[in-house]
């Protein structure tokens, strides 16, 4: 397990403990007003900070791993993600039970059009809150509405982003209160993928899955490869197999849905010994 679980799981995996979806946004004003000003503030926030993350591969080593590990602790501390299973999305649904699909900021400030795929889940309907987070977005042209969906609604949207490359993704609002699932690829504009992958700076966690292949069933048809969210999948064209990379596996799932041999899996990362302890 992460150290996310060990410190916040209560023994199982945290973004499965219903205590991680408990705090009552209304009545939390500190995580309420955290919320609101995330959201409103990010296109903002984003202007001012994408500049320093490209200059941070100029700066030297030494200080760029200081500036690196800051900002990661600030992010355990308020905001991080970890990819999660559409398994553990339906466990998830068991206890958030409020599941409102909402814009999405990275997509509004990467200006990719955004298809309604990110979602706010908590344990009692926080309407107003949300509403109040999301104003500036709503009263623009070519965005998605608010909208509640059922539990049903929401497994057949994320089949849906997962048939687009989408990874699913928990987000912490004040570690460990979890408010969103995101569904998302650097492609679409993910402003964590690219500070996690492009830049070094840890805001998403590997998730508690990795995924294995068996060369045996893989035919070489590469729709796994296409559909990676992180690029761990390639393809020997000469041995028509694909080749699976697991220190570059967040353990989405993604490309197991794209094959139809069966040749990919997700087990336990505890049960790889050498990704045990890659996050």
């Amino acid at each position: 397990m992460c150290e996310f679980c060990h410190r916040h799981g209560d023994g199982q995996t945290w973004y499965l403990a219903a205590s991680s979806y408990a705090a009552d946004l209304q009545s939390d004003l500190a995580r309420r007003g955290y919320l609101v000003e995330f959201v409103s503030g990010f296109d903002s926030r984003m202007r001012r900070t994408a500049p320093l993350l490209e200059r941070l591969g100029a700066v030297p080593l030494p200080i760029a791993n200081v500036v690196r590990a800051a900002v990661q602790r600030r992010m355990q501390r308020d905001h991080f993600g970890q990819p999660v299973t559409i398994e553990d999305c339906e466990r998830i649904f068991d206890i958030a039970t409020s599941i409102v699909r909402v814009p999405c900021v990275c997509r509004h400030f990467s200006k990719v059009p955004d298809e309604g795929v990110c979602l706010a889940v908590t344990v009692r309907p926080v309407d107003d809150v949300i509403l109040e987070a999301f104003a500036g977005h709503l009263s623009e042209p070519d965005t998605p509405g608010l909208e509640r969906l059922s539990r049903a609604e929401t497994l057949a949207l994320l089949r849906r982003c997962e048939e687009q490359g989408l990874m699913h993704s928990a987000w912490t609002f004040k570690t460990p209160f979890i408010a969103g699932i995101c569904n998302c690829s650097l492609a679409a504009g993910c402003m964590a993928m690219r500070t996690t992958l492009e830049h070094g700076v840890k805001t998403m966690w590997k998730g508690e899955r990795i995924a294995v292949l068996d060369g045996r069933s893989c035919t070489g048809c590469g729709a796994c490869v296409e559909r990676c969210p992180f690029g761990a999948l390639s393809l020997d064209r000469a041995r028509r197999v694909a080749e699976l990379d697991p220190s570059r596996c967040y353990g989405c799932g993604i490309c197991r849905s794209a094959c139809r041999k069966g040749a990919l899996a997700l087990v336990d990362r505890a049960s790889v010994p050498a990704h045990a302890r890659d996050w």
